[in-house]
């Protein structure tokens, strides 16, 4: 997928990419012309970074209710030519889930725009299971003859479907045309269900990679054959280790780990650091100096695994390092450390944000560890971070850090996070935002009473709420 370009964060454009509850309040009160251009950029062009965990689709569907948006701006986008070229499913993934949601809200042009696009779209399959979750029986059927003619009736046509019905995400569609009383559509879809139960049961049968009887030896070439087709095999084959190895093979192990091959070295150090041998820090910090870029990977994990006493005294030592271990102790002291530990954890977490930038990987354990050791101090950083960061997921883990460090999280960030694109920062917002702002009150009744909002969400806002207080 692309690399997302996101606007600014005291833009509309840029608080709306992020999903930023400020997104939808600022939306709100600009012109409507802009607000839709907006949004409209948002759901076409998905801002997220990792667009498999982090949501967006609710929020952004939400806010085209409350604006009274047109969907013609994603009816173009979803039929444009490059559709039939372009069958990467995240370049429409984000416009089908808002159709999927607005669909559950009620609005009839959504359902019918997926209908259309599972017929005739590429990204079929997604709007399928959309569908699956939103349509009536009569709808579903409807669409059995489109899809499967997508599949030639040859061997191979056949075997592509028995792997669409196999892989199929939201079953219910399938079940429902193996059920169709046209012999054309049930046969071959009760045919295709039965191929891919076989290729299953197939997969489970054929076994692969070590077993019991190999030795430390095979272990160790099995996963230097994985490293040299570009499959990292360190981590199954460490697991290896540990049903083949035996006290008699210790000095084989450390010698593996001291000098061995890529694929031994890094299976060799997380075996160790599994095991909390007494020289694998030692050995850790040897391959951090003079190992490969793919050992020192191996070597910096192996360490953040450790649980150990003496894991956690070697990370104060190393905290300081200008180099992958002393971040990596930086995020130990972060996750295992004690209070005496703040100013290194605080230090960890203020050169990791002057040096990387706001979305740093290593800031999510360090605000994390931020919050965890109730560091004040941090908070400035905190909220930088929860301002610029365009991971709708780390902004929610500074958000419950702040929640433990900034006594001004009640009023100030918990009340817009009410409107946040993630569902458990709308959770903490929920328990925290100070409900003197009439603006939390009413969302609080709003986010209560709809049924779209997860569980979680409505127990939050409930414990807010006596036992006699209305919501409606």
């Amino acid at each position: 997928m692309f690399d997302p370009v996101i606007a600014p964060s005291g833009t509309l454009l840029g608080l709306l990419q992020r999903g930023r509850g400020d997104g939808t309040l600022h939306a709100l009160t600009a012109p409507r012309a802009e607000a839709l251009a907006a949004l409209n950029h948002c759901v076409l062009r998905d801002p997220r970074h990792d667009w498999q965990v982090e949501n967006r689709s609710l929020y952004y569907a939400r806010l085209y209710l409350d604006l009274n948006g047109g969907l013609e701006a994603v009816e173009a986008h979803l039929f444009d030519p490059e559709d039939v070229v372009d069958a990467d499913e995240s370049r429409t993934g984000l416009a089908l889930a808002v159709l999927g949601h607005l669909a559950s809200y009620g609005r009839r042009d959504a359902l019918e725009l997926l209908r259309r696009y599972a017929a005739h779209g590429s990204n079929w399959a997604w709007a399928l299971d959309e569908l699956a979750l939103r349509d009536d029986d009569a709808g579903l059927r409807a669409l059995a003859a489109p899809v499967l003619a997508r599949f030639a009736t040859d061997p191979e046509g056949e075997a592509e479907l028995a792997a669409a019905v196999r892989d199929a995400f939201e079953p219910r569609p399938w079940r429902l045309w193996a059920e169709d009383p046209r012999a054309s559509i049930a046969t071959r879809v009760r045919a295709a269900q039965e191929a891919g139960c076989f290729d299953r049961w197939q997969r489970q049968m054929r076994p692969t990679g070590p077993r019991p009887d190999w030795s430390v030896h095979a272990v160790f070439e099995w996963a230097q054959q994985g490293m040299e087709r570009g499959a990292a095999l360190h981590v199954p084959a460490a697991r290896c280790l540990v049903a083949v190895a035996g006290p008699e093979d210790r000095p084989e192990i450390l010698q593996a780990a001291r000098a061995g091959t890529d694929g031994a070295r890094c299976t060799a150090l997380r075996y160790l650091a599994d095991s909390n041998d007494r020289d694998a820090l030692d050995l850790i910090e040897a391959a951090v100096a003079d190992g490969t870029a793919p050992v020192v990977e191996a070597a910096v994990d192996a360490f953040e695994r450790m649980r150990s006493f003496a894991a956690v005294d070697r990370a104060r030592g190393w905290a300081q390092r200008p180099d992958a271990l002393g971040a990596a102790a930086g995020r130990m002291l972060a996750c295992r450390g004690g209070t005496q530990d703040r100013d290194l954890v605080l230090g960890a977490l203020r050169e990791a944000v002057r040096g990387e930038g706001p979305d740093a990987p290593t800031l999510w354990t360090l605000v994390d560890g931020a919050g965890r050791l109730g560091i004040v101090c941090a908070a400035p950083v905190l909220r930088h971070v929860y301002r610029e960061t365009a991971s709708s997921h780390l902004r929610g883990r500074a958000a419950r850090a702040l929640a433990a460090t900034d006594p001004s999280f009640a009023t100030g960030f918990a009340v817009e996070c009410l409107w946040d694109c993630e569902e458990t920062t709308r959770e903490l917002a929920a328990r925290h935002a100070e409900t003197g702002d009439a603006r939390v009150v009413e969302r609080l009744r709003r986010l209560a009473a709809d049924p779209a909002e997860e569980d979680e969400v409505q127990t939050a806002v409930r414990s807010r709420f006596g036992p006699d207080a209305a919501l409606g």
